[in-house]
């Protein structure tokens, strides 16, 4: 079981790195005790359980799916009740194992676990259940999922806290802070017995998840104020919601004082370039992480990507607007589309000019060669032909991009052109 270990001291050198070992479902199972009463289980999302002389506390317990591998893996390491459940926030991955415990708790008699969060956690339950449809579309995209349904029942916590709450189950003490970054909801879970910070995923072994294109606002100044409020705990273990643990006090804050001096610069030279009166679009092709951390195994965009940060830090200091004024009130895509292909010559020709842009290859021929296609197809949405090209030019996209975000909506482009229609 200790592999783990041995695993995530290859992925710090770089003996393994995160696209091949993906920090988002990279490994599921495997439970290891990374130290004297707690316990490390790797899933989709992370699950951390500490033993107590009064029960286990929890902070996670997983996805719908594997719940029950959650739960055998722990039973395998203690067989004693679940007192708490501590959810680091409210995404679905993260918060759906608690049944399998209540249920084990009612067959043998025993009091059943309770649940702490912060008090915004259930406002995004309510949210969640408001927008099933709308988070059921978008994550089937991003995760290429067809098959995903949407849950409408939540285990809504029995208590919340604001801003801090100190707990103690068994005569082991947990300091729970509430931060802002991936969500508003998150909660840092700090175990001073075993030096050991589980961070929900404000830590994920990847540039941080802090601008995804589908999802509500997230929070990266704050984010990184979170980050360096960990580090000043002087922790010895990190145990993240996505990805393997960090051992050792200067890996420990190595990982999260990079996170947060990336974050920080994304933050400070947008918030500059908006203070000149930039447009987006400038700011987008201008803004990039800092030179010495884009090596760093731990910061790879391989789940979000830093230029979607630089759009979340857009909307956080200013509006939806990008400063393109045909943007404030535009025409339809598909009446713009039409316009610009009469003017072209007809659809095959931006075709044409796409296919001759992947061919290219590059970033930026295949950027361009993204926008033709897209402008041809909207265009001409019943045309096998241009349907084709569209297709090739997102299969293209998808096969060069390295974040699962960007991955997941190229690959979506490209299957709906197969379906044909819009």
């Amino acid at each position: 079981m200790d592999d783990i270990l041995v695993t995530a001291d290859r992925l710090w050198r770089g003996e393994i790195s995160t696209s091949e070992l993906h920090p988002v479902g990279g490994r599921v199972g495997g439970l290891v005790e990374v130290a004297d009463n707690v316990a490390f289980c790797p899933s989709f999302a992370n699950a951390t359980a500490v033993r107590t002389d009064d029960g286990l506390v929890m902070v996670d317990t997983g996805s719908s799916v594997v719940a029950p591998l959650i739960h055998a893996e722990i039973r395998g390491w203690e067989p004693g009740r679940l007192d708490t459940a501590i959810f680091s926030h409210g995404h679905i991955d993260h918060v759906f194992g608690v049944g399998v415990f209540e249920e084990e708790a009612a067959a043998n008699g025993w009091r059943p676990p309770r649940v702490i969060a912060h008090e915004h956690l259930p406002r995004r339950f309510d949210r969640y259940r408001e927008t099933a449809g709308y988070n059921q579309v978008i994550n089937r995209r991003q995760f290429g999922l067809d098959n995903l349904v949407w849950p409408t029942e939540y285990r809504y916590p029995d208590e919340t806290y604001a801003t801090t709450r100190s707990l103690e189950v068994g005569g082991t003490i947990f300091e729970l802070r509430h931060e802002k970054g991936e969500t508003d909801d998150h909660t840092v879970t700090w175990v001073p017995d075993a030096k050991a910070v589980c961070c929900g995923d404000l830590f994920i072994w990847a540039s941080p998840n802090a601008g995804n294109p589908q999802k509500v606002q997230r929070y990266p100044a704050e984010w990184a104020a979170a980050l360096r409020r960990m580090a000043a705990l002087e922790p010895e273990l990190l145990l993240p919601g996505h990805g393997l643990p960090v051992v050792g006090r200067d890996r420990v804050a190595e990982a999260l004082t990079d996170t947060a001096r990336y974050l920080e610069h994304l933050v400070r030279e947008t918030v500059a370039m908006m203070n000149e009166g930039a447009r987006l679009t400038d700011v987008l092709h201008t803004v990039r992480p800092p030179a010495d951390l884009e090596g760093r195994p731990y910061l790879q965009p391989v789940y979000d990507e830093p230029e979607f940060v630089v759009r979340s830090v857009w909307r956080c200091n200013g509006g939806w607007w990008d400063g393109n004024p045909s943007t404030l009130l535009p025409a339809r895509d598909d009446a713009l589309a039409t316009a610009l292909c009469e003017l072209a010559g007809g659809p095959a020709t931006l075709c044409d000019r796409a296919l001759a842009l992947v061919a290219v290859g590059g970033d930026e021929s295949l950027r361009l060669a993204g926008h033709l296609a897209e402008i041809a197809w909207l265009a001409a949405p019943d045309d096998g032909g241009v349907r084709a090209v569209r297709q090739q030019v997102f299969t293209a996209r998808a096969d060069a991009a390295t974040s699962t975000m960007a991955r997941g909506v190229f690959r979506w482009a490209a299957q709906e052109s197969a379906g044909g229609g819009r």
